[in-house]
């Protein structure tokens, strides 16, 4: 359950705090920093807002709607809905003043996890399901799988190191589907309607 630091209207006096941290350890060397991320009800952070420092399947009981985020340190997904359902938008450190700016369709965001760093990151891509037909290996960003690997589809694919962040359409555009380490045997394991598969990004995040 995400841990909540402080829930206030940033127009009231506002009072310190300090972000819980993590338990768990980060993979990259000594990497320790405090992760935490800030949904605010408003655009421009403004309005009530809720600080979480781990993953939260619910952000409904404290703000009724997201028009503004700010990720002070690590990396997060967030989902329109609770549990992590619903459309996907990848964030690392910075601000995103309107929700525009993560690509969303509206103001509703219900739910967030934190990705796990790792050193390395390793996929293979496959045309058809269950790892059959043309495969590829991938260790680093894709801007356009079509271009790259004259992969017009991608059925199946298995994560082998590193968390990802695959995205409908090339340039990291689209629908975005977070992949963890495991086997993807069909595009609905990964939560996609079809096989469409434009771009590919590691999750790394050194701050």
């Amino acid at each position: 359950m995400g841990k909540v630091s402080r829930i206030q209207d940033t127009e009231k006096e506002n009072t310190a705090s300090i972000p819980d941290l993590l338990g768990a350890t980060d993979l990259i060397g000594n990497y320790s920093s405090i992760l935490q991320i800030t949904f605010y009800e408003d655009r421009g952070f403004q309005g009530r807002h809720y600080e979480c420092s781990s993953d939260c399947p619910n952000l409904q009981p404290y703000v009724s709607r997201c028009n503004s985020v700010r990720v002070d340190s690590g990396s997060w997904m967030i989902y329109e809905q609770p549990n992590y359902q619903g459309r996907q938008y990848f964030l690392r450190r910075g601000d995103y003043p309107d929700y525009q700016q993560w690509m969303g369709i509206n103001d509703t965001i219900r739910s967030c996890c934190l990705i796990p760093q790792t050193s390395s990151h390793r996929l293979r891509l496959y045309e058809r399901e269950d790892h059959k037909g043309l495969m590829v290996e991938l260790s680093e960003d894709c801007s356009c799988i079509q271009d790259r690997f004259h992969l017009s589809e991608v059925r199946s694919l298995h994560v082998l190191e590193g968390c990802w962040v695959l995205y409908e359409m090339p340039n990291y555009q689209g629908r975005q589907y977070l992949l963890r380490p495991q086997e993807y045997r069909r595009y609905h394991d990964w939560g996609a309607v079809d096989a469409k598969a434009g771009a590919l990004r590691r999750v790394v995040d050194l701050y």
